[in-house]
């Protein structure tokens, strides 16, 4: 699966993480509905370091189409809830 973080770039990223990525997710999740900025902020942080320490960087000039974009790290809650879907950040 090919993953942006917007902003940085793309990472090719195993299915076999989406489990590990969507506990993070549901987290992230529950603080944007509980309005606990500190908690996004840092849950935020946490899920964009697992994908990059999980994840193989693709090349700055390859476009291969992303199956997933991410929010870039310093993306408001604002900004993140208008790229959710009822799953979050992640499908699953």
């Amino acid at each position: 699966m090919i993953v942006r973080i917007m902003g940085e770039g793309q990472v090719r990223l195993a299915d076999g993480h989406l489990t590990e990525l969507n506990k993070l997710d549901d987290e992230l999740l529950s603080e944007m509905e509980n309005g606990d900025g500190p908690g996004f902020r840092r849950t935020l942080q946490a899920l964009l370091t697992r994908v990059r320490d999980l994840g193989e960087p693709l090349p700055d000039d390859s476009l291969e189409p992303s199956e997933l974009i991410l929010p870039s790290p310093d993306a408001t809650l604002d900004e993140v809830r208008d790229l959710l879907s009822d799953d979050g950040l992640i499908p699953g």
